[in-house]
């Protein structure tokens, strides 16, 4: 039985070009160089990956929820600052011009993806001592760029793939590339979710001095820029993670694009965003929160133009082929990249 194809390409002719629409094949150097790096990887199987993550959301966010518990005001500034990541991540659901996805996975990506934000906190903490231990803090040029671009963005963006891949992936209803940058958008809301209580949490803990209304609604503001940075990045993850399940002949090539871009967008944006605001509060007069602003909105506005031309192809391909009524059909089996051996 041949392998499940998107309804793009079921309907386009043999002469239409879907590359990185509904197909995929190497083409530029940087498809040879995800070719390259998959094949170095030996896949293997983890078990337990749920159960851990919830041992660890526990001990490590357990105090966030008791302070959302007998601190209401904690829990609404939370909900304040997800809101712009809200915003991004319904906008992407919808665009999907296949099907709408149901609740129970969409819910089930969110809370996934808070469990294993978990592991990338152990990690990135561990990795920021071990950095201090032997004198390179990850606040100098050489630590940061070793800290963000090795560690912080492609564990955090393993993390958020991680949570499409373990559910939503294996389902019947992910049946189009699009659906992979939907579930990315819901993967990255939950990463900022719990990624914002815990900033929160913290600096209105640290904050003893400072009432909580003003603490929080400081905070709250900053983290509301970054969420979503946090949807786009792995909404460009899922996305090529979609790309893969229809293309199995490349499937670890085409994941590990997804997952290069991601990082680099992310650790792009972690290693900047100290550093050029501060030029451009002195070149430009104008106050350093005012530049922090300006340049997050300018930097997710360009990554985010990346990936609304990636949605915005597939759409008007979708169109163009009329692909309507061309999904999975009745009976045609969910293959993973399991059922048959892929060429890479």
């Amino acid at each position: 039985m041949s392998p499940r194809r998107d309804p793009v390409e079921r309907a386009a002719d043999r002469a239409s070009d879907l590359y990185e629409i509904a197909t995929w094949e190497p083409r530029t150097e940087f498809d040879d160089f995800a070719v390259s790096i998959y094949e170095g990887l030996r896949p293997a199987a983890r078990f337990g990956v749920i159960v851990v993550a919830g041992i660890l959301a526990l001990l490590l966010f357990g105090l966030v929820a008791i302070g959302a518990v007998t601190t209401p005001l904690v829990g609404g500034f939370v909900v304040l600052s997800i809101v712009p990541a809200l915003l991004f991540a319904v906008y992407i659901y919808r665009s999907d011009v296949t099907t709408n996805e149901p609740l129970r996975l969409v819910v089930g990506t969110f809370l996934l993806a808070i469990l294993f934000s978990t592991f990338a906190s152990v990690v990135n903490t561990v990795m920021s001592a071990g950095f201090r231990l032997v004198g390179i803090p990850t606040t100098s040029l050489l630590g940061g760029f070793i800290y963000f671009f090795f560690i912080v963005g492609p564990g955090e963006e393993f993390v958020k793939w991680l949570a499409i891949r373990m559910y939503p992936f294996r389902r019947p209803e992910f049946d189009a590339v699009i659906d992979g940058a939907v579930y990315g958008a819901i993967a990255g809301l939950g990463f900022a979710t719990i990624e914002n209580a815990v900033y929160i949490t913290s600096s209105i803990n640290q904050a003893s001095t400072v009432p909580i209304v003003d603490a929080g609604s400081a905070i709250a503001t900053v983290r509301a820029f970054a969420g979503p940075g946090h949807v786009i990045y792995s909404a460009i993850a899922g996305f090529y993670l979609g790309l893969a399940k229809f293309n199995r002949e490349y499937f670890g090539p085409i994941v590990v694009k997804g997952l290069l871009l991601a990082s680099l967008f992310h650790a792009t944006y972690n290693m900047t965003v100290s550093r050029v605001p501060q030029l451009l509060s002195a070149a430009l007069d104008v106050s350093p929160i005012a530049a922090f602003f300006g340049y997050v909105v300018v930097y997710d506005t360009a990554i985010g133009l990346f990936l609304y031309r990636k949605i915005r192809n597939y759409r008007r391909a979708y169109d163009e082929v009329g692909a309507q009524g061309h999904g999975v059909e009745d009976g045609e089996s969910e293959l993973t990249e399991f059922d048959q051996p892929p060429r890479y």
